[in-house]
């Protein structure tokens, strides 16, 4: 136990020695969920939009202070025609243009019906039918709010209620995303090259003689990378609610709990990684572009994996960051317990042990 000990250790001076591997497993999560919180989201807010008034009255005016005090929208400029609309939108000086024919106020309060006309630069389609639906909705509220509204004797209101995320933030989907792509990217780098390291600093051959055995070795890598993620756990935790204001809405040692298990996981793919990689710039290699890309793409955090066509919804099983990306967004955004999360919970405790016994399997205790 004594070995066990002193190994841990030593591994501890490497990392304290080392001011790359530090600035790397403290610095890059910080920068990352900082960086990713704010960059990274589907929201549409302080968009420039263009508008032309040809009826200019009370009602019109009263529309666009609605349009310009919302935050979706920053009117940009007002046109002065429709010749205006095409310059304007070649520049890319607006994404959106509101049109009110003329008599517009005439028209909705005699004729009880009058027409917006909305147009959205679509070379984004989802940016422009956004841009439109807040449009709408702040027009139909108004339109909800004028006095004197003609009753009908037949009408059908719907209410809409966003659960989880009244307010629409982009946050709330992303900080589970980035949760699941700091910890795989960090960990599994950091411990990819542990084993690489001592082979090419030639040290794997004193610890080969020494009497320990090799899953100590492997487990001795692990702990120190472990303990320093607890601090990596926290930091982004706080981060997200005190800093992206995204409330933990679940069990927070539940979170935590999961959330350590996911660093195992990773942690254990990454000794694979350093297990079977020739050298410390393969294992680099592997774990920053084989992991960070299916963590992106496959995850289901940037695009939805039931849209995916069904081969690569079949692979992004295999992907771990799926799965915590799930059991965070379940936990931490829904509010919801463990009984709702035991699957997932399972397949990433499975895929600890698949990783941990091929780490041990390819461990060589004789060097080529």
């Amino acid at each position: 136990m004594k070995q066990f000990t002193y190994f841990i250790k030593k591994e501890f001076f490497h990392v304290w020695r080392d001011k790359r591997t530090l600035l790397i497993l403290f610095g890059m999560p910080l920068m990352q969920i900082l960086v990713f919180g704010f960059a990274l989201t589907n929201e549409v807010k302080n968009t420039k939009i263009g508008v032309l008034d040809n009826s200019k009255d009370e009602t019109t005016r009263a529309i666009i202070e609605e349009l310009e005090s919302s935050r979706y929208f920053d009117i940009y400029r007002s046109l002065g025609s429709n010749a205006d609309l095409e310059p304007a939108f070649r520049s890319g000086k607006i994404k959106l243009a509101v049109i009110f024919p003329e008599n517009f106020q005439d028209q909705l309060h005699h004729g009880n019906k009058a027409s917006i006309q909305l147009i959205g630069d679509a070379t984004d389609p989802n940016i422009a039918t956004t841009l439109i639906n807040y449009a709408t909705a702040v027009i139909m509220d108004y339109q909800r709010n004028m006095r004197g509204q003609p009753v009908y004797p037949y009408t059908i209101n719907t209410e809409m209620r966003m659960l989880y995320n009244p307010q629409l933030k982009g946050s709330y989907n992303f900080v589970p995303g980035v949760m699941a792509m700091v910890l795989m990217l960090v960990c599994a780098m950091m411990t990819s090259i542990s084993i690489v390291r001592e082979k090419e600093m030639g040290t794997m051959e004193v610890i080969l003689v020494s009497p320990i055995v090799p899953i100590r070795v492997v487990i001795a890598k692990m702990i120190p990378y472990f303990i320093l993620s607890t601090v990596n756990i926290a930091s982004i935790l706080l981060l997200s609610v005190y800093v992206l204001d995204v409330p933990i809405q679940g069990n927070l040692a539940l979170l935590v709990g999961l959330c350590l298990l996911f660093t195992v996981t990773v942690l254990a793919l990454g000794l694979l990684i350093s297990s079977v990689a020739g050298s410390q710039q393969v294992a680099m290699l592997i774990s920053l572009m084989g992991l960070f890309l299916p963590t992106v793409m496959l995850s289901g955090f940037m695009f939805p994996v039931e849209n995916m066509p069904i081969p690569l919804q079949v692979v992004s099983n295999l992907v771990p960051a799926k799965w915590f990306y799930y059991i965070v967004k379940n936990v931490m955004i829904k509010g919801l317990g463990f009984e709702h999360i035991w699957k997932e919970t399972l397949i990433l405790a499975g895929m600890t042990c698949f990783f941990m016994a091929v780490s041990l399997r390819k461990f060589k205790t004789r060097l080529e």
